[in-house]
């Protein structure tokens, strides 16, 4: 018997069923050479066809200087010399304690391709901190788009890994990877360990807006709530809710752009380590075929992000980021196509803010690829994957080992509504909302508009009980949009008064131009498009109006005539621009609105890819 396990543990890996989401990303990887088995059409490149010869083999003035500057880094010919260049584009840095595995991740990475005959290179990019940039992250994830864009054309690269976690690294790496189009696979961070306080399982980001309430309700103290600070994000990897990043590390797997399961790993897991070397191995064989993101980010995968958004619960931010990478390509999507799946699609994962557990129970559960093959009808099968294989394979056999977590088809955390798309006279160009995150009798409400003109005007004035405000109100918040603010900053679930707070109320509708976390909830309408900034409705809206929010009919409507409206915007005066010079200035000349995904103009697709640059 030891001698047949010992074969058995030794043999080459093959997909079989597991009940380990760890394990199948292990028996899913593809052996060295089997991607071409997989996708017999293509040729292997011979290494001279490689990009990185063009830098490292010629015997000439130029490559001489490259070769001997990559000996001086203490590399022999031996090292470099006819293997795939592989990049790491590695968004780690002191102020994303998200990614403070990454320095661990990156030599696990750097083994991988070490092992499969590729030659591997780390190269920090920006990191996107969710936490501390300021005014957003968000202002700054065309940034980083653009560098990864540019450090893919310019350097020897073959392929790459990207190294993604905090919200917009995902969609800032795919967006770059799209534009230069060389060969690329996504490398999931992971969520952040379990965490519980007072016996209570913790969920970092909605449990912070939840106990603010309480603290602002005066039923938490001062020295419970520093206490709640010690406990509420306990390890490496972003926010173990089904907020921004978990949610867009598993639009980037079901994408095609991850190893079947890598997304549900957590951060500390071994098999997360494990599957950062797989990733690292996998590159080398994309590099010999010359597999393109295009190739593999196309309508099928883009229409398959949407229903996965919808039946994980996901976050809002991902309709503005799917937008803003579709329009890297030719993929044409449209708000309506977001509202469209989520009338058909049912919620299944039962994961907060909408539901009750957390990334790592998810994981247990099955991770993604359980619920994927819960709904296999809605999806596009044969959308394939950096695996050389279907999306249909890459689920494969998948299992639900907990109902609870991942909820069965008949048995749904929601029948459908995840996101709705709304629109209006108060918001012609669309918004959005997600339902399961609202106490339901608010879904369809008329109440009067409580207005403040900026951030600043709501923190200094919305605890003031002189304004009188009542569950009834319709708090609007004017310019945080995307130039407004400027960044479209996650100022979206706009703060309840305390009176009210101590009075019961939990929700209200809000409504604003601003996005909000994806771990936030309640009532709150987003991304209204356009912008008041730019003279939308929006920045018409005075205190005492009428708003009507009716979900079920998909309606935003303020309640004034459009006479008096003509009037109003008679009298609007455009403000003055915030920036005359550098970055800021790029930004406000080239930044497209929400429901264009607030992406850099001079940047979106026009159908072709433009080839790395010809010199090398």
């Amino acid at each position: 018997m030891a001698g047949e396990c010992e074969k058995m543990c030794l043999r080459e890996p093959r997909p079989t069923p597991s009940r380990d989401p760890v394990v199948r990303v292990s028996l899913l990887l593809i052996p060295l050479n089997s991607l071409l088995k997989r996708m017999p059409s293509r040729t292997r490149l011979a290494p001279e066809q490689l990009r990185s010869h063009r830098y490292l083999g010629p015997d000439d003035l130029r490559s001489f200087g490259h070769r001997s500057r990559q000996k001086q880094a203490g590399f022999s010919t031996e090292d470099f010399s006819g293997k795939p260049m592989i990049g790491i584009l590695n968004t780690w840095n002191d102020l994303i304690s998200c990614h403070a595995h990454f320095r661990q991740r990156v030599e696990d990475i750097k083994r991988g391709v070490w092992q499969a005959g590729g030659f591997p290179v780390e190269i920090p990019v920006m990191g996107l901190s969710e936490t501390f940039m300021k005014p957003t992250s968000m202002y700054y994830r065309n940034f980083l788009a653009m560098e990864a864009e540019e450090v893919l054309r310019t350097y020897p690269l073959d392929a790459a890994v990207l190294m993604v976690g905090c919200d917009k690294t995902t969609p800032a790496l795919l967006m770059g990877a799209l534009s230069a189009d060389v060969p690329s696979i996504v490398m999931p961070g992971g969520p952040m360990n379990r965490t519980s306080w007072h016996g209570e399982q913790l969920a970092s980001g909605t449990d912070v807006w939840r106990f603010w309430a309480e603290r602002g309700a005066g039923r938490m103290s001062c020295e419970a709530w520093c206490e709640l600070e010690d406990h509420i994000a306990a390890s490496p990897g972003h926010c173990m809710t089904m907020g921004t990043a978990s949610t867009m590390t598993a639009l980037a797997e079901v994408m095609g752009m991850t190893l079947a399961g890598a997304s549900s790993i957590p951060a500390t897991h071994s098999g997360h380590a494990r599957m950062a070397a797989m990733t690292g191995r996998q590159a080398v064989e994309l590099a010999w075929l010359n597999v393109k993101p295009s190739e593999i980010m196309n309508r099928a995968s883009f229409e398959n992000a949407i229903v996965t958004l919808m039946a994980i619960g996901g976050s809002t931010n991902a309709i503005v980021h799917l937008m803003a990478m579709a329009g890297r390509t030719n993929v044409e999507l449209t708000l309506e196509d977001f509202d469209r799946f989520s009338q058909t699609t049912p919620v299944l994962a039962n994961l907060r803010p909408a539901g009750k557990y957390v990334m790592g129970d998810f994981f247990d559960a099955g991770g993604l690829n359980a619920l994927l093959a819960e709904i296999p009808d809605l999806l596009q099968l044969e959308a394939m994957t950096v695996e050389g294989q279907t999306l249909k394979d890459a689920i494969g056999d998948a299992k639900i080992w907990n109902e609870e977590v991942i909820c069965r088809r008949n048995k749904p955390l929601c029948s459908m509504g995840s996101l709705a798309v709304l629109k209006g006279n108060l918001a012609p160009d669309g918004c959005v909302i997600k339902p399961a995150a609202a106490e339901a009798p608010l879904l369809q409400h008329t109440g009067p508009a409580a207005v403040f003109r900026d951030y600043p005007d709501l923190k200094a004035r919305i605890d003031d009980p002189a304004l009188a405000l009542t569950k009834d109100h319709v708090i609007v918040l004017q310019n945080a949009g995307p130039l407004g603010a400027p960044g479209i900053p996650e100022w979206g679930m706009l703060p309840i008064p305390k009176y009210l707070l101590q009075a019961g109320v939990r929700d209200m509708v809000r409504i604003s131009d601003a996005r909000m976390s994806g771990t936030s909830y309640g009532a709150c309408v987003l991304h209204v498009s356009p912008e008041s900034y730019v003279g939308g409705p929006l920045a018409l809206v005075q205190d005492g109006d009428m708003i009507c929010l009716d979900v079920a009919g998909r309606r935003l409507q303020l309640i004034v005539s459009d006479v008096e409206l003509a009037e109003r915007r008679s009298k609007w005066v455009a403000p003055d621009p915030k920036f005359s010079r550098g970055y800021g200035k790029l930004y406000f000349d080239e930044t497209t609105q929400a429901n264009e995904g607030c992406d850099f103009r001079f940047l979106h697709g026009d159908g072709s890819q433009d080839a790395p640059p010809s010199i090398y």
